[in-house]
């Protein structure tokens, strides 16, 4: 404060709202706000704090929202990820399922098979031996005429009866 604010107080020229010995600016300034202090709480801190508490009740809404989401969710990949293993296990089955009857039917076949190439082996070696003694016979039969035919040569007669043939036939070792 300078001296002309001092000198201008002192004569009582300055400001005196009831002087409460020079609080006066304070004291009023107090009351000033407790009044103004209901009219603001009323039209501005309500508001505010309203809005706050709007937020607030938002916000925990929204956490639980998420917190209510994400088990949720872990509810869902849990269910996802037990029948993904669900479905490994099946598809484990399947195909082990599928290799066994794959092996059972290569069973089936290779033993058909190896029952159907003994069947044609036996049938082979039965057709080989009948066509061999047909062949040995039709030799035999040859060897008789043709031994016959050189005894009659030799002797100078016919011999090409009945009795010859079998005399022959016993030599040669042919059985008919």
């Amino acid at each position: 404060m300078n001296l002309s604010t001092i000198a201008a107080l002192s004569e009582g020229g300055g400001f005196n709202p009831l002087d409460l010995s020079t609080g006066g600016g304070l004291f009023w300034t107090i009351v000033i706000f407790v009044v103004a202090l209901v009219p603001i709480w009323k039209m501005v801190m309500g508001p505010i704090t309203q809005a706050l508490e709007a937020r607030d009740d938002r916000a925990q809404a929204a956490i639980v929202a998420a917190e209510k989401a994400s088990s949720e969710a872990q509810r869902a990949q849990a269910e996802v990820a037990k029948k993904l293993e669900e479905a490994r296990a099946e598809a484990l089955k399947l195909v082990a399922d599928a290799r066994a009857r794959a092996e059972n039917r290569e069973r089936e076949l290779i033993g058909a098979a190896e029952t159907k190439a003994k069947e044609l082996e036996e049938s082979a070696r039965r057709a080989i031996q009948t066509e061999r003694e047909k062949a040995i016979a039709a030799i035999r039969e040859e060897v008789v005429d043709l031994s016959l035919q050189a005894a009659g040569r030799v002797l100078g007669r016919n011999v090409g009866s009945d009795d010859d043939r079998r005399l022959v036939r016993e030599m040669v070792g042919h059985k008919k």
